[in-house]
């Protein structure tokens, strides 16, 4: 299985961040919750930005607004993941360009579904 940064991760049980980390984990992903606010998402210690990640990660699954995401482009550029999920809500033209000039994958798509189907 891959690991995901989970950037957005919250602990309300009702966030669809939330869901994420749960079902990611359900399907044997190595999970590390990203958010400023700090916490535990399940037993995963929320880590404050992607830096503070120790391992390489294969996908970013992202859960901030575009009007948020400015300052956390150079962040996932530095990551250099294979990919990074934008999920309904998230979505951002200007960002898909950066991320692809840096030679990361963009995707569209719903964490939850693709995970469903088994597409993930």
């Amino acid at each position: 299985m891959s690991t995901v940064a989970v950037l957005g991760a919250s602990d309300n049980p009702e966030r669809i961040s939330y869901q994420a980390v749960s079902r990611l984990l359900e399907h044997g992903h190595a999970v590390f919750p990203v958010s400023p606010k700090g916490g535990v998402v399940l037993g995963q210690s929320v880590l404050p930005n992607l830096a503070a990640i120790p391992e390489p990660v294969d996908t970013v699954t992202l859960y901030v607004g575009p009007q948020h995401q400015a300052a956390l482009l150079d962040d996932i550029v530095a990551l250099h993941p294979r990919r990074v999920i934008f999920n309904p809500g998230t979505e951002n033209p200007q960002a898909y360009a950066l991320l692809g000039q840096n030679g990361i994958a963009v995707e569209e798509a719903c964490t939850l579904v693709l995970l469903s189907t088994r597409q993930f």
